[in-house]
């Protein structure tokens, strides 16, 4: 697990991989709040 965690925080692919997968969570959460916005929204 040690040579996983090396992998991802140090070479330039890992932290791509890193930026990738925490860009598409907060994506998630955005789009999440943005429909419900338009959910909730009367008109």
């Amino acid at each position: 697990m040690d040579i996983v965690f090396k992998e991802l925080f140090s070479t330039d692919i890992g932290l791509l991989s890193l930026f990738t997968i925490g860009f598409i969570i907060a994506m998630g959460f955005w789009f999440s709040w943005w429909f419900k916005r338009k959910m909730d929204r009367d008109e």
